[in-house]
């Protein structure tokens, strides 16, 4: 319960500070939007481009765990997955708040839940974090960044969007719930994960055991036990 008081205050906080800044009505948003999307690296700080992108690469963090977890909610992950890409937290956190703890993982695997499960997932969002990383370091001009930051609405908003993924990824028992269907009990890889911010995850991601398999698409919750947390280093992904 004290988790999700926590997540509820970071969402109206920053909900209210955003609605307050009211990016989307200043005029320099949209120009700014499109040249990150279309790749203009000559025109925006490498920083900002790379922040930009990685606020794509948190939420297939984030659906690496949401859709396994989706199987077993009463409401549907999709409109939660795709608002996350467009408002980052915003749309996040309530699904977060309203999702019902389960540690347990009973439901069919389907194609998309196979990719998600998948080490090779894990690893190109790694190897593409990385690129993104190695870039702003490289290219980067921080002096323009901060200023950037203390001047455009949209620029100070997704860096604490990005900021606050980072943060609420430890809070919320959807990680602890993923953990447990894979019979992952060390509460030091928890706490690998937890403080190393955005690498932590993708570490997870890339060398966490794969959730069972069942059969049939009529499986039920509770009916069987997680994988061992042996295979936290089996190689197969």
């Amino acid at each position: 319960m004290g988790r999700k008081l926590l997540l509820w205050l970071i969402w109206v906080v920053f909900t209210g500070y955003t609605v307050w800044l009211a990016p989307l009505d200043r005029p320099d948003t949209w120009p700014l939007v499109q040249r990150l999307l279309t790749f203009k690296f000559a025109e925006v700080n490498a920083i900002l481009m790379a922040i930009f992108w990685l606020m794509g690469v948190w939420p297939m963090i984030y659906a690496c765990l949401m859709f396994a977890d989706g199987k077993i909610q009463d409401f549907r992950i999709w409109p939660y997955f795709i608002g996350s890409n467009g408002i980052g937290v915003i749309c996040l956190i309530p699904y977060l708040i309203l999702r019902k703890s389960n540690p347990k993982f009973t439901a069919y695997k389907d194609t998309l839940l196979k990719i998600l499960d998948s080490r090779l997932t894990g690893l190109a969002l790694l190897l593409i974090t990385i690129v993104l990383v190695g870039y702003a370091i490289n290219a980067g001009n921080w002096g323009d960044y901060v200023e950037q930051f203390q001047s455009t609405e949209f620029v100070h908003l997704i860096s604490i969007d990005f900021c606050l993924m980072c943060l609420i990824f430890p809070l919320t028992s959807l990680f602890d719930d993923d953990m447990a269907r894979r019979g992952i009990k060390d509460g030091r890889i928890f706490w690998a994960v937890a403080i190393v911010p955005l690498f932590g995850p993708l570490a997870y991601l890339c060398l966490r055991p794969n959730l069972p398999e069942f059969s049939t698409k009529t499986s039920k919750v509770g009916s069987a036990h997680p994988t061992s947390s042996s295979l936290w280093l089996d190689t197969q992904g």
